[in-house]
């Protein structure tokens, strides 16, 4: 199975369909008059697709197990056809097309035994996935103009030499993954006032994006966020709570982080840990959702769903 540890949870739904046709209108009046000898035909198969969809991880090898925190099967008479819908929602780490595929699968298996003693000529057609929502592939913003990005590495050790940075280069890597290129990339030491004077030139500078990394944690020499946090003109505290919720999962001592964020005019100024692991982590929780505060800014509604 793929790694999705790295995923966040989000609301994820989806819906899928089949179709049973019989042969006769004689065998939809059983159906609808409960005339069939194997039983009522709907509740049946409706209580076996619920079965099959909570069951798809123990069929389906590469499919997660997951929490179904919503499953419905409805269906729908249409000449012959009968059209069959089965919609599973949960919030979880990965989607639920599997399931709802499966679980309209499994309806239209259990409604072609049940009928076929009556009917020889039943067909399952066109079993597909009809819609899909959530994950990260739906909270992709595309944006009117290219991001001017900046990457400041804050660490004493690298900045006298002695030690080579990897957070940084790892913050640049993830923005590419992104479509996102870091034009500027620095290090400096853990200065309240070198941390201020590049934030400011930044700044002034019309770039859109800036991540500094490291000096979040609690060590004396820690500073970046006494040295950001007097300097933003719009504070945006929800992006790192979400870091450190998301960290929070994976590593209890995210929530010694003090990682803060926001504008500084129309720079939007992200502070990372120095931890090559915690940054990964942030920029995992954060992007590439924290984007869509670029469309916002440019006039956009948020999405009413």
């Amino acid at each position: 199975m793929n790694n999705i540890t790295h995923k966040p949870t989000s609301l994820r739904k989806a819906v899928a369909t089949a179709i049973v046709k019989v042969s006769k209108q004689e065998t939809v009046d059983a159906i609808l008059n409960k005339q069939v000898p194997k039983g009522d035909v709907f509740e049946f198969s409706r209580a076996a697709g619920l079965l099959a969809v909570k069951k798809t991880s123990d069929l389906i090898p590469d499919c997660h197990p997951l929490p179904v925190e919503y499953a419905a099967i409805k269906h729908t008479i249409d000449g012959l056809n009968i059209i069959i819908e089965v919609e599973v929602h949960t919030v979880y780490r990965t989607g639920v097309e599997v399931e709802a595929m499966h679980g309209a699968s499994v309806t239209a298996l259990t409604m072609y035994d049940m009928l076929k003693p009556i009917d020889k000529s039943v067909e399952i057609s066109s079993i597909k996935l009809a819609q899909k929502k959530g994950g990260k592939s739906d909270f992709k913003d595309k944006l009117s103009f290219d991001l001017r990005c900046a990457v400041v590495v804050c660490s004493d050790s690298v900045a006298a030499g002695s030690k080579q940075d990897s957070a940084g280069k790892a913050i640049v890597q993830k923005l590419q993954q992104h479509g996102l290129n870091a034009s500027t990339y620095v290090i400096i030491p853990d200065e309240r006032e070198a941390i201020q004077t590049k934030a400011k030139q930044f700044s002034e500078e019309a770039y859109n994006l800036l991540l500094f990394t490291g000096g979040t944690g609690l060590s004396p020499r820690d500073v970046t966020p006494e040295a950001i946090a007097p300097m933003l003109t719009r504070e945006v505290p929800g992006i790192m709570e979400a870091a450190r919720v998301y960290g929070q999962e994976r590593m209890p001592y995210a929530m010694l982080s003090r990682g803060v964020a926001g504008f500084i005019k129309n720079t939007l100024v992200l502070t990372l840990p120095g931890s090559t692991r915690g940054a990964e982590e942030t920029m995992d929780a954060l992007f590439p959702y924290v984007l869509h505060i670029f469309r916002v800014a440019e006039g956009m509604r948020h999405s009413a769903d």
